[in-house]
């Protein structure tokens, strides 16, 4: 990591030996050498540490951590050192909120470990930040959670979709979400005020279809004791919306096909017709196209409906938003959290239910957890071990042993090399987190640039 460090400390010698150490490990440090100076530097630059010295000319480490934390949004991580070490001191500066606490003489290791765990700290912040404004910017699809270029693009689609008045075809997984899209487009539309009526074209049975769809006259058939209106109807001036439309049986198909182009309906058992003003939205899981060619789903329907169509990225290619998912889904538990060893394995994993089985993970996680830090015995068995890393079966511990620390080391090198450096795509290669492939880079001393 390129790392903005200032050192602040009216020991000259010492001050330059402490910038040297962590130049070495890549970092931009500035130094200053009293209290006055340092709060001048961060006032006009953006640092993301600060190491200061407990007793300084004009003032003292802790008063120059109190002005920082006041005054600087968001506040580096800062390291106090001192060759005074107290209790008192000690204590008052961690209360104040330095992040660890140094005392002379430390070696160039202990203070390039120190610096490093802060750094990783304040990644680890500047994170949850990030999450926390994805979550607050989600606009008028505020159901809808997602932050990776997939979905931004899904949302921007949407956007242009909701308010002109044409038939949309949505695509995706089961448990994407499609229903929660359908519902943010009505929503955004100029026909909010009018309702929004789901059709569950696989949930009704066959001979209830019709009657559901169209509605039907009193005496119509055995059972039918009053008019119905009929979800078509039901949803004048507003949204209908067709889930798994691709299952609706091929008569069926016919009839709605007139609705979307004569827009009337006629009741189950009457000969005369209505019209209807509603808007189209229609999901699928299907292949339609395929569907079309094996004579399962009529070409003409399919044309009507696809005038527009939406694709729902199921959530194995979009593993970013795991993290904001997660949040999401444990916000309403106060004060639980995930530990990183837990969310490795959710990163892991594919998720062949997509959102809606990741919700019910963590639903079951904060039930059975026995505590406020969901680990990873407390998700799914299945999520656990098929999110374990892979292994390579040509990879055979030898009879003298090896060296893993070597191993892991290459393991990263080459991941990096492979990505052209790019921290993310290599963590995904090797199956961790990125603040974890950080964490293990420094480790290994491999260079962030």
């Amino acid at each position: 990591m390129d790392a903005r460090i200032l050192i602040v400390e009216d020991d000259r010698s010492f001050a330059r030996i402490a910038q040297m150490a962590l130049v070495s490990e890549g970092h931009r440090v500035e130094i200053a050498h009293d209290v006055k100076s340092a709060k001048k530097k961060l006032a006009s630059d953006e640092f993301d540490a600060v190491v200061t010295d407990l007793r300084l000319p004009d003032d003292d480490g802790v008063a120059l951590l109190a002005w920082i934390r006041e005054n600087i949004d968001p506040a580096p991580p800062v390291l106090i050192m001192t060759a005074y070490a107290t209790i008192q001191t000690a204590v008052s500066a961690m209360k104040e909120g330095a992040e660890d606490y140094l005392t002379k003489p430390f070696s160039n290791d202990e203070l390039i470990l120190a610096v490093g765990k802060a750094l990783h700290v304040r990644q680890l912040e500047d994170e949850n930040r990030a999450l926390r404004q994805a979550l607050m910017s989600s606009s008028r699809f505020e159901d809808i959670i997602g932050s990776s270029r997939a979905m931004q693009e899904m949302f921007d689609l949407m956007r242009k979709a909701a308010p002109r008045d044409i038939n949309v075809l949505i695509r995706g997984e089961s448990g994407t979400g499609k229903e929660l899209v359908a519902r943010a487009i009505h929503f955004a539309s100029s026909r909010s005020d009018g309702p929004f009526v789901p059709v569950d074209s696989a949930a009704i049975p066959e001979q209830l279809l019709e009657s559901e769809l169209f509605g039907h006259v009193k005496g119509a058939f055995t059972g039918a004791i009053r008019d119905n209106k009929g979800k078509l109807r039901s949803a004048q001036g507003g949204t209908i919306f067709f889930d798994e439309i691709g299952d609706m049986q091929p008569d069926l198909q016919v009839k709605l096909l007139r609705v979307l182009q004569e827009r009337v309906v006629s009741p189950v058992g009457s000969e005369r017709a209505e019209a209807v003003d509603v808007r189209v939205i229609a999901a699928t899981h299907v292949d339609l196209e395929q569907a079309v060619r094996e004579g399962r789903f009529r070409e003409d329907l399919f044309f009507r409906l696809n005038v527009l169509t939406i694709r729902i990225p199921p959530l194995r290619e979009r593993k970013d938003d795991i993290r904001i998912l997660v949040r999401h889904f444990i916000e309403g538990c106060e004060g639980m959290k995930v530990s990183e060893e837990a969310m490795e394995a959710l990163m892991r994993y594919d998720w062949p239910g997509n959102v809606r089985e990741l919700q019910n993970a963590m639903e079951r996680a904060m039930v059975v957890a026995d505590g406020d830090v969901i680990l990873p015995r407390h998700l799914p068995e299945n999520v656990v071990t098929e999110s374990e890393p892979g292994r390579v079966s040509a990879i055979v511990l030898p009879r003298e042993g090896l060296e893993l620390e070597g191993l892991e080391r290459d393991l990263i090198v080459q991941a990096l090399e492979r990505t052209g450096g790019n921290q993310t795509r290599a963590a995904e290669l090797l199956g961790i987190t990125r603040p974890t492939l950080i964490y293990r880079m420094g480790k290994h001393g491999i260079p962030r640039d």
